[in-house]
């Protein structure tokens, strides 16, 4: 019995949701997402109560895994596309710098080279400051992806806690060798 794909799926003012030939596309003022629908489970948009419900075809292991994840990929899409998702970093260190040129993101985090990541064309980078990044986007997988693609290329370390992490992120530092 799961209880997250039982769930209705409320259809957000401004939102369209569109089922052909086994792909729902979502349409809102954020951009436009789209699904293929797996075999295992069956999706119905309901018009008047502005819903849209998963149910599985049969109790197998392969239905019941996929009946609630292709209800909380919906509901994600639906509000990616309507509020849109975001990831605040921040990024700590002395001489630790970020900048964007063009649609490419420049860190100098303590290598000898700037790392440079290309910008996926359906995000939003900005550097409100030099030491602070936020990505946006309407898909929500996308926006984390290149979030955690950013912090991996300096994570924060456990001694001076130095490099980028998320916003409000603890770094649980450790004392050193003066602690002994």
């Amino acid at each position: 019995m799961s209880r997250v794909g039982n769930k209705v799926i409320p259809v957000l003012d401004g939102v369209k949701i569109a089922l052909a030939k086994g792909e729902l596309t979502v349409e809102g003022p954020k951009g436009k997402l789209g699904i293929k629908l797996r075999p295992e489970v069956d999706v119905s948009i309901d018009e008047d109560s502005k819903s849209v419900s998963v149910s599985r075809k049969n109790d197998s292991r392969d239905s019941r895994a996929f009946h609630g994840l292709t209800r909380a990929l919906i509901n994600n899409m639906i509000v990616g596309v309507k509020d849109g998702y975001e990831k605040k970093l921040e990024v700590v260190g002395v001489g630790y710098v970020v900048s964007i040129q063009g649609k490419t993101l420049s860190m100098r985090v303590g290598y000898a080279n700037e790392i440079k990541k290309e910008i996926p064309a359906e995000l939003t980078v900005t550097c409100p400051d030099q030491t602070h990044i936020v990505v946006q986007g309407c898909d929500k997988q996308k926006v984390g992806q290149f979030a955690a693609e950013v912090r991996a290329s300096r994570k924060p370390e456990p001694y001076k806690g130095k490099g980028v992490r998320y916003q409000g992120e603890h770094i649980k530092l450790k004392p050193g060798k003066a602690a002994s």
